[in-house]
């Protein structure tokens, strides 16, 4: 496209205020087997495509990239794919953890990672300590992640507090929700970016999106970056952002 490059782009995050996007990042599996090649290569050429979206993200100007990588529904897989997807996660941080920190790049996890293997969770751990006090691209990856789940655990901390007489009834309002959600201390997704061509929520950051502007792509997830963040983002140039009024 003419209007793609990188300046054009920046001015635009810019000129929008444009500062998070989500990603439920499918379709691993329907292009392995489109390349006649083992799901497991899906899910690793995954793993290169959220590494460019990442630079690109830095590139643009952009501050805040949520990715959608294992659901509370994702368990029901079988069982060999979920122990590779949790050993690829694992693999993944080990071996480039010094680099996405060399990057700027802050970490966070999103979803009840205190269900995950206790080995896998000091890896979690590791990789958030160590970029706690970046500043580039902040990156929240959700695994384990379920947004009815979520908002289930935020009521039921806030019903203790209410039931401790640290809060009151009146005082529950939609900023009391959103501050005990897993993302409470970040920007609702301006926009959000669905591969794979499927036009679903997938229980993804409900509460969150409640204003987001959706933007579906055919392109399986191996196959996003740089050129496809690009596209996105001058697609949500064009939307009209009315917020209900």
């Amino acid at each position: 496209m003419k209007n793609n490059t990188a300046e054009n782009i920046i001015n635009i995050v810019k000129s929008t205020n444009l500062q998070h996007i989500a990603i439920i990042m499918d379709g691993n599996r329907r292009w392995a087997k489109q390349h006649l090649l083992p799901t497991p290569v899906g899910h690793q050429k995954g793993v290169e495509a959220l590494k460019n979206t990442l630079k690109a993200f830095a590139k643009f100007g952009i501050k805040y990239l949520t990715a959608y990588a294992f659901s509370t529904e994702n368990w029901n897989r079988k069982q060999e794919e979920v122990d590779f997807l949790m050993n690829l996660l694992a693999k993944t941080l080990r071996d480039e953890l010094d680099e996405l920190h060399d990057n700027n790049v802050k970490i966070k996890f999103i979803g009840n990672i205190n269900e995950l293997n206790p080995t896998l969770v000091k890896i979690l751990e590791n990789a958030i300590d160590k970029t706690s006090k970046n500043t580039g691209v902040n990156l929240q990856i959700a695994f384990n992640y379920g947004s009815r789940a979520e908002i289930v655990n935020a009521a039921k901390i806030i019903a203790q507090k209410v039931k401790n007489n640290e809060l009151t009834i009146n005082s529950i309002d939609e900023n009391t929700i959103s501050k005990y959600l897993y993302t409470a201390d970040i920007p609702d997704p301006d926009l959000l970016i669905r591969t794979g061509g499927e036009k679903r929520i997938s229980n993804y950051l409900l509460w969150q999106i409640a204003y987001s502007e959706l933007y579906v792509t055919d392109k399986f997830w191996p196959e996003f970056g740089e050129e496809e963040t690009a596209q996105a983002i001058l697609e949500f140039q064009n939307r009209n952002r009315r917020f209900g009024v």
